[in-house]
């Protein structure tokens, strides 16, 4: 099969779909890459780590769009590239459909095959493309938390380790999965007073045994949400419904208890965002004020990270690619129903349940997907 892979084009979105290493372990198995130059150089991997292992490098994202059986991404394809997509064509990459309307009728409209990293799963019900992602975001989410909250940015001018005599930052993480998990994990590691909260009573536990001295836990009701928030100098958002859009956990109204300059970080703006006054931001202008709150939501946060991110999520995507190459969409999907789950549109047909229901598309069945 012949992979491609072009530049991404969001806004400061320095990672690569495919890395040398992918490229090198894809043509080592008899297939080809072909490479939109200077694609992977955000992440420190120059044309001449590609050609080295035998990719094709050209001048244009559209050679790539035109040529390549597969085509590789890091994050949802722009307008301009999802006008480049054909049926029979297979795309494989983060979508995000679910608050995303433009791109998936986009998608529908193109008839490509997409398969998308945040909906593959595994045996222990977890995301195994998404995790990596969502432990870097985690880790960052303090980071860039902690510097909305200097004064000069507009934030509460709190320290979050405090000093001797001057308490900590207040950080609250709505959310205990992987993302959360990680937040809490370097926001106490940075000597904040962290609470986690989640739903999950068994999860709840796990986190009590394993971090009961680093960081606290909270059930996540309704009245426990609004009075951490309240006291909170940071609200870390780290809600995920798989393919959904994310759940609101904190409403504008709520916005009038906290402090004044508190920071709020939505680390799910992905999927439209668990804030009520969310709205997608860039690295370039990452965070904006609402009633006092500072927000910080910035789409593709792990691209800050690039080379890290970039090493950490191919590790976790290629193999599935070599499957998706090795034997076909349909035979890979057919021999393993958790890339199965990771079908979204194909020829025309949206086939994931919760996209559909988010933006009252009919859906088909994945199953019946790979009969057509």
């Amino acid at each position: 099969m012949l992979i491609g892979c072009p530049k991404e084009i969001k806004n400061q979105e320095y990672r690569v779909g495919i890395t040398p290493a992918a490229a090198y372990e894809a043509i080592a198995r008899g297939h080809s890459v072909v490479m939109e130059t200077m694609a992977g150089i955000g992440s420190g991997f120059p044309d001449e780590d590609y050609t080295a292992v035998g990719a094709e490098i050209v001048d244009t994202a559209a050679e790539v769009f035109a040529r390549a059986e597969m085509i590789v991404k890091v994050k949802e394809p722009q307008p301009v590239e999802r006008a480049q997509l054909r049926e029979g064509q297979i795309l494989y990459t983060y979508l995000h459909l679910a608050p995303d309307r433009a791109q998936t009728e986009d998608l529908l409209k193109s008839g490509v095959t997409a398969i998308a990293y945040e909906t593959v799963t595994d045996r222990n019900g977890g995301l195994p493309l998404l995790a990596p992602m969502s432990e870097v975001a985690g880790r960052l989410a303090p980071q860039v938390g902690s510097w909305t909250l200097q004064k000069a940015n507009g934030g509460r001018g709190v320290l979050m380790g405090g000093v001797p005599g001057v308490a900590p930052a207040k950080v609250v993480v709505l959310g205990g999965g992987v993302v959360g998990t990680h937040a809490a994990k370097i926001a106490a590691g940075m000597g904040a007073d962290v609470t986690i909260t989640d739903m999950s009573m068994p999860r709840l536990r796990y986190l009590d045994d394993v971090y009961g001295g680093t960081f606290k836990n909270a059930y996540a009701s309704r009245g426990n949400t609004a009075d951490l928030v309240a006291a909170a100098d940071m609200v870390i958002g780290a809600v995920l419904i798989p393919g959904a859009e994310a759940p609101k956990l904190v409403s504008r109204e709520m916005l009038g208890t906290m402090k004044p300059g508190a920071a709020l970080v939505d680390v799910a703006i992905d999927q439209g965002g668990c804030f009520e006054t969310s709205k997608a931001t860039t690295h370039d202008d990452p965070i904006y004020e609402v009633d006092g709150i500072m927000h910080y939501c910035v789409a593709n946060m792990p691209g800050a990270v690039a080379r890290t991110s970039t090493i950490a999520l191919g590790n976790a995507t290629m193999p599935f690619m070599m499957a998706l190459a090795s034997k076909g969409w349909k035979q890979a999907c057919a021999d393993d129903e958790h890339l199965l789950n990771g079908l979204n549109t194909h020829a025309g047909n949206l086939t994931y349940y919760a996209v559909g229901k988010a933006l009252g598309i009919d859906v088909m069945s994945p199953s019946l997907a790979l009969k057509i």
